[in-house]
């Protein structure tokens, strides 16, 4: 076979061999059995009018006399005439004939086996005689005493039997052909369902296909996931196993335990939901307990080859782990809220200065002396609060650049801490991530408020928990969407941005991996309250600094 021919072509030439090739047997099997049966069935006949004819009176009783031929000759005749038989003989012991259907053969010997009849038993043969071929039997003619006195041999020629058969013939090749026919009709079905199935490929193009496809998986970067309408995960690759926390695929490309379902993995709703629908989707983030994902999705349709609308026959979706990314990012925004806060503050300088400039050229010294004077000390008195209040240093300028911010936007920040952040023995990019978010959602909700604008934070750090509590005097957050503005994609603002709606979502994503908690609440505005649990390093007793002290 060419390794051009898809599996449906070569599989339909191999079966309609096949159905050739018994369709044949079977028609020679069922000739066979009727020529077999038709030959038993002509023997078991003649049987039958050879015993009735020498138990017939006349037959015994014409065998005494001096001239057999002349009374069995006629009566043979007649009987053979409407029996439909090519020849009865009945003959002597000696096999000297007394009649058959040539008158030039009577008196001549019996050509045929006659040993079982002389012995008192019935025979059928095929055997060759004066006609030709024939099937006959052979039956003693016997007095009271049971002796035997004549033979009677009946018979047709094997020509007769196969004109029988001949009329058998047209059931026989009927069987074959139907055979032939419905054997036909299946292999075309199969197929048509192979060549579907199979999109139209050979064998090696498919073993070819399938080395491809397994190098790919190995090979790509990103996480790549194909889910079936029932959502079983029918193949993924190890990117994709690394990313939702499943058994890696076996060498043959089967799932360790069988293929997961979607119901049975631990995965975010969100996640979840989206992988078991199928919808199609691009580039959106769902964040997991340690990672950002980005993730995009197509259904995956059969070829219809000019069928019509292909068929869905699943959705293949592709992972990519923002993780890193996103906490470039976060490091990002930080760096653009201390631009923005230099901005601003470059902003009110230039307005001081030229204050400054001005009374100095209406030659009202004291004046300006003393605006700036007062400028330098409220400038330097919100520096040192937030020096003093706040002990790490990222921290402090995070805070510094909030402060600026929300004092361009015409808010009041408020800040309030105790305890100390450097020794709470959390990474300082977590803790920006939280602060940050958190005081980024609190100014916005707060400039969509009414007058007075205010923002309120209070951290308290203590030797068991860190407690970050920031108020705003937004609209505060409904109760029936207390869930939803921690969903990914959710945002007031616009959700079509990217990015937008997600900081609240990292902000419990790094809560929760900290084993921490998130609480919101409503005093004026919105309220939220994070508790997260401090590593503190047990502080070193005066024994211990006593022994590690060195020796004069």
């Amino acid at each position: 076979m060419s390794h051009g021919w898809s599996i449906a072509r070569r599989l339909f030439l191999a079966h309609a061999l096949f159905i050739l090739v018994l369709a044949a047997f079977v028609g020679t099997a069922s000739f066979v059995d009727a020529r077999d049966r038709g030959y038993s069935e002509t023997a078991d006949r003649m049987l039958a009018v050879a015993t009735a004819i020498a138990d017939n009176p006349l037959v015994l009783e014409a065998s005494r006399g001096a001239d057999p031929s002349g009374s069995l000759q006629p009566y043979a005749l007649r009987v053979a005439a409407d029996a439909d038989l090519d020849f009865i003989t009945i003959m002597d012991t000696d096999r000297t004939r007394w009649t058959h259907p040539t008158t030039s053969e009577i008196g001549k010997e019996y050509i045929g086996a006659v040993g079982p009849a002389l012995a008192g038993e019935p025979l059928t043969e095929v055997s060759t005689g004066t006609l030709g071929p024939s099937v006959r039997a052979v039956v003693p003619v016997t007095d009271e005493q049971g002796a035997v006195r004549a033979l009677v041999a009946v018979g047709v020629t094997t020509s007769t039997v196969k004109i029988a058969l001949n009329a058998r013939l047209p059931a026989v090749l009927g069987l074959a052909l139907a055979l032939l026919a419905a054997g036909s009709i299946a292999t075309w079905l199969l197929g048509r369902y192979l060549r579907r199935v199979t999109l139209g490929w050979g064998p090696e193009q498919l073993a070819q296909l399938f080395v491809y496809l397994d190098s790919v998986l190995h090979s790509v970067r990103e996480g790549l996931v194909l889910v079936d309408p029932r959502g079983e995960l029918v193949l993924y690759n190890d990117q994709a196993a690394r990313l939702l926390g499943i058994p890696p695929r076996s060498p043959t490309g089967a799932a360790a335990g069988g293929a997961p379902l979607l119901s049975d993995l631990d995965l975010p709703a969100s996640l979840g939901d989206l992988l078991q629908s199928g919808r199609p989707a691009r580039d959106e983030i769902h964040p997991t307990g340690s990672r950002v994902l980005v993730v995009s999705q197509q259904p995956a349709l059969a070829s219809a080859a000019g069928r019509g609308k292909p068929a869905a026959m699943g959705s293949v979706a592709t992972i990519r782990d923002h993780t890193d990314l996103q906490s470039l990012g976060n490091e990002l925004q930080g760096m653009r809220t201390l631009s923005d806060a230099l901005r601003a503050q470059t902003h009110e300088h230039s307005n001081r200065l030229h204050v400054l400039f001005s009374l100095m050229e209406l030659g009202r010294i004291p004046e300006a002396l003393e605006f700036a004077t007062r400028d330098l000390e409220l400038s330097q008195q919100l520096t040192d609060e937030l020096v003093t209040s706040v002990d790490e240093p990222v921290i402090g300028a995070l805070l510094m650049g909030k402060a600026a911010q929300a004092h361009e936007l015409g808010i009041a920040l408020t800040v309030e801490a105790s305890g100390s952040l450097s020794d709470s023995g959390l990474l300082v990019q977590d803790l920006v991530t939280v602060l940050g978010n958190l005081m980024d959602n609190a100014l916005d909700a707060a400039v969509s408020g009414e007058a007075p604008r205010t923002v309120d934070l209070r951290v308290s750090s203590t030797a068991d928990a860190l407690v970050i509590e920031v108020a705003d005097s937004g609209p505060g957050v409904a109760a029936e969407a207390e869930e939803d503005v921690f969903r990914p994609g959710f945002s007031t603002k616009d959700p079509g941005a990217y990015g937008r709606g997600l900081g609240l979502a990292l902000v419990r994503q790094t809560v929760a991996r900290l084993g921490g908690s998130l609480v919101i609440g409503r005093r004026q505005g919105a309220v939220f309250t994070v508790t997260i649990p401090t590593h503190r390093s047990p502080e070193p007793t005066p024994a211990a600094d006593q022994a590690q002290a060195p020796r004069a």
